[in-house]
């Protein structure tokens, strides 16, 4: 049995912005109604969410018969979590709240096995390696990983060149959410200083040849995002997206 390939990595390949949406609802359903919607790409919550472990398992079930790339956001780079994660399949991660290079080395050896890293063996315990089905999966899996880090502050900006830097991160996420909070400007999504802050970064992390993404509602910053390169970008959330259809289809008969 041959390894599963990074359906991501896979969509990366063909150098054009990918879509994605957020998935907050724990239903396995709404994921595999998502998978089916013409997304890209699909973001599995862990961070925000209520996600329990075998939860995030449905999900990657749920779309796995799709051409969709799933994506997984841990509550934390807590090395334990993504060895749990790492084992039930996950293969591109994008982890919250990475301020510093030393946080960044921290997830590298979190996810790559040795020598690269220092993941734990137990291949006989993960759905990841079909249960010990797949073969050379300790030689493979290092090359099927994705992995995203989350800057989300200002303090992640100011060392983002040196995040960057880290080998065995693939990009950066930036998180407009939580750097409008660290900028004093909390739920203030359409601000210029946001938005421009924003694109500078993925100017930023293109200029180093790295993977750039954010997740944005606001149209003018994902047309900037598009202009200054960024290679995926979240244009919905499962949550957003069904309560704004649910209120436009009462609206319209009450």
């Amino acid at each position: 049995m041959d390894l599963p390939k990074n359906k991501f990595l896979q969509r990366l390949a063909a150098d054009k912005t990918l879509w994605g949406c957020w998935l907050g609802l724990p239903d396995p359903s709404v994921a595999e109604i998502a998978a089916g919607a013409g997304f890209d790409w699909l973001l599995i919550d862990h961070e925000h969410a209520p996600f329990e472990l075998a939860d995030v398992m449905a999900h990657l079930r749920a779309i796995e018969p799709y051409t969709t790339a799933p994506l997984v956001r841990p509550v934390s780079g807590e090395p334990a979590l993504l060895k749990k994660f790492l084992e039930m399949g996950v293969q591109s991660f994008v982890v919250p709240m990475i301020d510093t290079p030393e946080q960044a080395m921290a997830c590298v050896q979190a996810v790559y096995y040795p020598p690269q890293g220092r993941r734990g063996v137990g291949t006989s315990l993960a759905r990841a390696s079909r249960w010990n089905q797949v073969a050379n999966y300790l030689h493979e899996a290092n090359d099927e990983i994705c992995l995203i880090v989350q800057a989300e502050t200002l303090t992640a900006l100011d060392n983002l060149q040196d995040i960057l830097q880290v080998e065995g991160i693939h990009g950066v996420f930036i998180g407009p959410s939580d750097l409008a909070a660290s900028m004093g400007k909390i739920g203030q999504g359409d601000d210029p200083e946001l938005v421009a802050l924003c694109v500078d970064a993925i100017r930023k992390i293109k200029s180093m040849d790295k993977l750039a993404g954010i997740l944005t509602m606001n149209d003018a910053l994902v047309t900037q995002s598009v202009e200054a390169g960024a290679d995926f970008i979240g244009i919905g959330v499962d949550t957003l997206l069904l309560g704004a259809a649910l209120r436009e289809r009462a609206n319209s008969w009450t």
